[in-house]
């Protein structure tokens, strides 16, 4: 117990940059694999082949970004820049296991209307989070709180408007990876078809261009965290 406190402050600042190892790599590797699940040139059974491995890494960058949030939050608390310590850690916590937990059983059900539902629930949640964090942050760094938004500390409301945007981001890439579940079945019961096919071909096209935006987002935010810089 006595280690954990010594050493708190490291172990979360180690386990930030795991999560965020996790959510910037895996970004890349489902945009590299978006090619093969495309290419009318392979075999269908090939092309869910690939579809499926980009479930399987998607699945770390998406519990990697939910980590980051209370992992820089309780360093925030640490830190001074944000009052919430104690019981409100504590809540925060509960709320994000659960919720990873939810996302997580939406990928184990992905190939039934159970996963989409469960899926939409997991979108459901960003829907009150990320206006909630976005109205945070710009109000701390207007002066009205709740995060502490001095000189010097600017840095951190910055970094949680950032993920909310980031969030955003993430949120239509998850529509997107709905979709091509939804075209795939559709593949799958009726055949050969034109026009589900350009509509995967634009869906992921469209998901690459979020992509680059995204990975700029992802560096800044971690720059922010990592340099302080006002």
């Amino acid at each position: 117990m006595d280690f954990l406190v010594m050493y708190e402050l490291p172990i979360l600042r180690w386990l930030h940059i795991v999560a965020m190892v996790y959510w910037l790599g895996g970004e890349w590797g489902v945009f590299q694999t978006s090619y093969n699940v495309i290419n009318r040139k392979l075999t269908m059974s090939e092309r869910k082949r690939h579809m499926e491995t980009a479930y399987r890494i998607d699945i770390l960058a998406r519990t990697g970004i939910l980590m980051l949030f209370p992992l820089g939050f309780h360093m925030g608390n640490l830190w001074g820049v944000q009052p919430f310590g104690g019981i409100w850690l504590t809540g925060m916590w509960i709320f994000f296991f659960l919720w990873i937990a939810l996302c997580w059983s939406a990928f184990f059900y992905r190939e039934s209307d159970t996963g989409l539902k469960l899926t939409k629930a997991d979108e459901s949640i960003r829907y009150f989070v990320i206006p909630a964090l976005a109205i945070a942050a710009i109000a701390s760094l207007i002066g009205e709180g709740p995060f502490n938004a001095a000189d010097g500390q600017k840095w951190f409301s910055i970094k949680i408007l950032l993920f909310s945007v980031a969030l955003v981001i993430g949120l239509l890439l998850r529509f997107i990876m709905r979709e091509w579940t939804e075209l795939f079945r559709k593949l799958a019961q009726e055949g050969e078809s034109q026009e589900v096919e350009d509509k995967l071909e634009r869906s992921i096209h469209f998901g690459r261009r979020l992509a680059y935006l995204y990975w700029v987002i992802i560096l800044t935010v971690g720059f922010f965290g990592a340099v302080k810089p006002l």
